[in-house]
């Protein structure tokens, strides 16, 4: 359940209070005459984004778990084409 206290304690040791939450992650009930009305408890920390990895000049982020073997470009390169034709594929002649 946590710990209780009253709210001119809470209000006397609020440093130290928060500090203690923050902690041990335990929520605390503050209390007036006995009767529950806030509850502090510590947040969640966000988790970090993925960071993007930036190579050089190259435009753009490159994906972290792209691995080097991984192929992008599946179509024929320049060396593989026959001189006759162009960078499309297509017949110059």
């Amino acid at each position: 359940m946590g710990k209780r206290i009253g709210a001119a304690e809470f209000k006397a040791h609020f440093l130290r209070l928060i500090s203690e939450i923050e902690r041990t992650g335990e929520p605390v009930t503050i209390t007036k005459r006995g009767r529950p009305i806030v509850e502090v408890k510590a947040i969640e920390p966000e988790p970090k984004p993925v960071r993007k990895l930036f190579f050089g000049c190259m435009p753009g982020w490159v994906d972290p778990e792209l691995q080097p073997e991984d192929s992008v470009y599946d179509g024929p390169w320049n060396a593989e084409l026959d001189s006759d034709e162009d960078d499309s594929g297509a017949d110059v002649r």
